[in-house]
């Protein structure tokens, strides 16, 4: 019996995992999320033993996940195995999948090319690298539609990001479109003229529109590596750069509450030891009372020197677990908010603040628990006449920060995660803690003796 093995467990790999248990295929699987196990799927407590034994080994994990995942198993494959690589990458991630595996599995770069919601598990899919012609044989056993491109690993992903810059590009569109029409009260006409603009109509559209807004995040990761791309060939990219923009802003929550807490519970400095050390905040930023510490998801906010007004759309405009973000100019003669905007945040779930400015009342938000970093503290109070925006791209202590970045503070400092790397600067700052942890007990056990 052909024995599949589905790394990851979305959208595409369900759709997958029940196409080749209806073909009579063994399936194994393996998620680490709290998602449905298809009917007659071995779900796994682990990767490496979905693996196990298994004859083609596809890996739907995102792209920030793959060489990681791909590390992981490399050492669990027998050799006669075939990995399919499905995930949105750039070349180069797909080629550091090869690196891992090694001769442990004949790779295939694999190329998602249309709707998983609209095709199931026939989309199309492109192929390349040593592995395309076996993994098309297996592809062949639930009818889905291929084309082995023949290249090297990385070349269907090429063809991939090429066709995003337009299909993301689209969605994005789509997605403002929509919003400006609700905006201006002309929702119904709006929608009814992209609709006959689009070969499906309506059903195009709402596929487009809902897919953007639900998989944004991921999409913009699809997109940094198309703009990647753009620029290695030295091509234009002014649009892909705004539709990058477009899905960041609408991934604002795109970050799992877990993982922005879990940022919180690592220090700072492994953070960025883990990372490439950039991120940090002007050292002038510092906690206005202590301990304390905070992370949570950005909203931006960029006011004249002196003026409030713009902080006070941001604190109407806060979500639970916000952390408003301020450039102030650095001016520190006005504070820009004290105990009474304070507790408006709190009744509006926001965490804390981040100023790039004063701020006053530093007792008081003391003892009410609200962490506030700043850049120092006075009792003069601010203008209220703008002009300053909300949401917007800014800096932050000379760091770039978007709205959905997540922002960590503590003792040390206040560093700036870009939403795409999220996931991976927690895992590489809890390798840095666990390393500190062991040379710290090999130096004092050294001084014991």
């Amino acid at each position: 019996m052909r024995h599949v093995s589905l790394l990851g467990l979305g959208e595409a790999g369900q759709l997958y995992a029940r196409a080749f248990v209806d073909a009579g295929c063994r399936v194994t699987a393996y998620d680490p999320g709290s998602v449905d196990t298809p009917p007659g799927v071995e779900r796994t407590a682990s990767a490496r033993e979905a693996v196990a034994g298994a004859d083609l080994v596809m890996s739907l994990v995102t792209g920030a996940h793959a060489v990681a995942v791909a590390t992981d198993v490399a050492g669990a494959l027998d050799g006669a195995a075939v990995y399919l690589d499905l995930n949105a990458a750039s070349p180069a991630v797909k080629q550091a999948v090869v690196e891992q595996v090694g001769d442990a599995a004949a790779v295939a770069d694999g190329a998602i090319i249309g709707s998983v919601l609209r095709y199931g598990a026939q989309v199309e899919v492109l192929l390349a690298g040593p592995g395309a012609e076996a993994a098309a044989a297996h592809l062949d056993v639930i009818g889905a539609a291929h084309e082995c491109i023949g290249g090297s690993v990385g070349d269907a992903s090429r063809r991939k990001l090429l066709r995003s810059v337009f299909m993301k590009g689209l969605g994005a569109l789509i997605t403002e479109t929509v919003d400006a029409g609700e905006a201006a009260g002309d929702g119904a006409w709006v929608r009814e003229q992209v609709a006959n603009a689009l070969v499906d109509g309506e059903s195009a559209l709402d596929r487009l529109d809902k897919g953007t807004r639900v998989h944004a995040l991921r999409r913009a990761g699809e997109l940094q590596a198309s703009l990647a791309l753009l620029q290695e060939v030295d091509a234009v990219s002014s649009v892909t750069r705004g539709a990058l923009d477009r899905h960041l802003g609408l991934a604002r929550g795109g970050v799992p509450e877990d993982v922005v807490d879990a940022l919180g519970q690592v220090p700072t400095a492994a953070l960025g030891d883990g990372g490439n050390r950039l991120g940090f905040c002007d050292p002038r930023i510092k906690a206005v009372w202590g301990p304390a510490r905070l992370s949570g998801r950005a909203l931006t906010v960029y006011t004249r020197p002196g003026d409030n007004l713009a902080l006070h759309e941001a604190v109407r405009r806060g979500r639970p677990g916000d952390v408003l973000v301020v450039n102030g100019g650095g001016d520190t003669s006005r504070a820009l908010m004290g105990e009474l905007i304070a507790e408006r945040c709190i009744n509006a779930g926001v965490r804390g603040m981040v100023i790039d400015g004063a701020v006053r009342d530093a007792e008081t938000l003391r003892e009410i628990g609200f962490p506030v970093w700043a850049v120092g503290v006075s009792p003069a109070g601010p203008y209220k006449d703008g002009p300053g925006t909300v949401g917007e791209p800014i800096a932050l202590g000379n760091v770039a920060c978007r709205t959905g970045d997540v922002v960590v503070a503590d003792e040390d400092g206040v560093l700036v995660v870009p939403q795409l790397e999220a996931e991976r600067t927690l895992a590489a700052g809890r390798a840095v803690v666990e390393d500190e942890h062991r040379r710290r007990t090999a130096i004092r056990q050294e001084r014991g003796a």
